[in-house]
């Protein structure tokens, strides 16, 4: 009889096992439903918070022309960055205010970028430095009363330095006062030369000089007596 009562004890300790576990298992599985059903009602949609859904696919952004950074006007290379009334600044012979004249005459911005221009608007800026004679007024250029021809004209570009050159040569020529002074590298507007522009020159007497005067002079005197007896 013992060995039968064995397999029912067994029996009913594993129901009783069972059933305590059962109710832990479900405790467990309220206490999360109350936490999500308490999250749920805490959250609240946001005031400007982007709709749930597809994004928008971000748009390509649109490219202007690109920039010159290197504009070739009058056989001078100028800065694309800069603004039409300073860029034509580059050019040897024009300043800022014929810049300026000359870009109100080919019918441009003066502040716009050089390298935005469109080829027909860089011709018109060449044109316009090209009869840079017939634009600006005589007392503005700055070769007025041509030595040689007697016209009033404006050089521009490599043509300065040209007629400079033709000119202190003319000038050299002729032998004049400013001339002579070119030729020996001396100042020639009239400025102080006891104690300014003694750069390049040998300046000052040395003692040997001196010492080597005083002896010529006393051999002359010697000579001078001799001679007289």
């Amino acid at each position: 009889m013992a060995k039968k009562e064995e397999p029912t004890k067994v029996k009913e300790t594993t129901q009783e096992t069972q059933k305590k576990e059962v109710p832990q298992e479900a405790k467990k599985e309220k206490k999360h439903e109350g936490k999500g059903e308490g999250k749920e009602q805490v959250k609240k949609e946001r005031r400007g918070a982007p709709k749930e859904g597809k994004k928008e696919a971000s748009k390509p952004k649109e490219t202007g022309p690109e920039i010159r950074h290197i504009v070739r006007i009058a056989d001078t290379d100028l800065d694309g960055k800069k603004s039409v009334q300073y860029a034509l600044t580059g050019i040897k012979g024009i300043n800022r205010r014929i810049a300026e004249i000359l870009s109100i005459n080919s019918g441009l911005d003066p502040k716009a970028t050089v390298g935005y221009l469109n080829d027909a608007d860089i011709d018109r800026l060449q044109s316009s430095v090209d009869n840079i004679t017939t634009i600006i007024p005589y007392w503005m250029m700055n070769k007025q009363n041509d030595l040689m021809t007697g016209e009033d004209r404006h050089v521009v570009g490599t043509d300065v330095l040209l007629s400079l050159n033709e000119d202190l040569n003319f000038m050299k020529k002729m032998r004049s006062y400013k001339g002579m002074r070119h030729e020996r590298g001396l100042k020639v507007r009239g400025q102080r030369t006891r104690s300014t522009g003694r750069k390049g020159r040998t300046v000052g007497v040395t003692r040997a000089s001196i010492s080597a005067g005083k002896a010529k002079e006393g051999e002359k005197k010697e000579e001078k007596k001799g001679g007289g007896k």
